[in-house]
């Protein structure tokens, strides 16, 4: 069996440094690393229409945003399809029929769904779309055959939805489906980087975010104003690490040979901590080699953001190739799911011949 990996973001904004950390830079050690026969990436614009569905420019606006950010950060349309999910409409069908696989007392028990839905208050006003979001996901990794999926542990009940789903559609119709698997950041700072003011989430609404797209000074203001350690008063005070944006921002980004470059005083990050949590370590100087480490991970994302948004034409056109690409292959899972189902009547040349025998 191919190894297949299927990914993407909504696009409701630009992509920040929690999604670099959380999964883009991980796409392209995978795209890179020749382990995977096909890679698909793709910008879920559909699935951002379910709350945002008053707003459709909020989701349009981003499309070619996201696609900027994704090749900034390094994936290469040579080596991995990049695709907007609305162009592939045979993903619509397949969530069609897995509808009728889950029921909504299932969906409404899923952890992710029911944390999103609080965060954004639906209450009464809940769109069926929102509440059906895992069974559309489900569709999309089914479409390509996707056997592994990279993801953030937030979406671990989303992924264990789609391993039900196909388990229950093979059940049914004969082994059709692939079974995805999860593949976590091997980081543990990175399963779900904190925002910048010390909220469990880095969320676009809340504010809270460094964008890749950030130029040097827009990062450096966000880094200097982090949260910290409330009870870390004066330069004497023992600091605390747990719940310290900054510390964890470290634990993701800094390596031993940040400090020989930016802070040589101290060999790694557990003396860093080691002195902070003593006391007599000041938050201003940790902060100002957190922005040393960040700017240095920017600098060329930065730079090949520009350079591809010079290009712009070049990359509206690498969409459009890769959703043509996409549809291929979604058509074809859908193509065997209807054979399957035994819908396939104006395919089947035994329909019509089997029809006629009972007469």
């Amino acid at each position: 069996m191919d190894k297949v990996i299927l990914t993407g973001d909504r696009p409701t904004g630009r992509l920040h440094i929690g999604h670099y950390v959380g999964s883009l830079k991980r796409r392209v050690e995978l795209q890179n690393s020749g382990e995977y026969d096909r890679i698909y990436i793709m910008i879920a614009d559909a699935q951002a229409l379910t709350d945002n569905f008053e707003h459709p420019e909020k989701v349009r606006d981003n499309i070619l945003e996201v696609a900027l950010d994704y090749l900034a950060c390094g994936l290469d349309p040579e080596k991995s399809t990049i695709f907007v999910q609305s162009a592939v409409p045979e993903l619509t069908e397949i969530t069609f029929y897995y509808l009728n696989l889950v029921t909504l007392s299932r969906l409404e028990r899923n952890p992710t769904v029911k944390s999103e839905i609080a965060m954004r208050g639906f209450e009464a006003s809940l769109p069926v779309g929102f509440v059906c979001y895992p069974i559309s996901q489900a569709s999309d990794i089914t479409a390509f055959k996707a056997t592994t999926v990279p993801v953030g542990e937030d979406q671990l009940p989303m992924i264990e939805q789609t391993r039900e789903i196909v388990r229950k559609f093979n059940s049914i119709y004969g082994d059709v489906l692939v079974e995805p698997a999860v593949l976590l950041p091997s980081n543990a700072a990175c399963l779900r980087l904190p925002g910048t003011d010390g909220k469990a989430k880095m969320s676009k609404s809340l504010g809270n975010c460094i964008y890749l797209a950030d130029d040097e000074e827009t990062v450096r203001k966000k880094v200097m104003s982090m949260y910290t350690d409330p009870g870390h008063i004066k330069v004497s005070d023992p600091g605390k690490l747990e719940g310290n944006t900054v510390f964890t921002y470290l634990d993701a980004f800094c390596r031993d040979e940040h400090f020989a470059k930016y802070l040589p005083e101290y060999e790694n990050l557990d003396a860093l901590k080691a002195h902070y949590t003593a006391g007599g370590l000041g938050d201003v100087k940790v902060k100002k080699f957190l922005n040393n480490v960040l700017q240095e991970e920017l600098a060329p994302i930065r730079e090949r953001r520009k350079e591809y948004a010079g290009r712009i034409e070049w990359v509206y056109e690498m969409l459009r190739a890769g959703s043509e690409k996409a549809r291929l292959e979604a058509a074809d899972t859908l193509e065997k799911m209807k054979a399957a189902m035994k819908i396939n009547y104006f395919e089947d040349s035994d329909f019509l011949k089997d029809f006629i025998s009972r007469q």
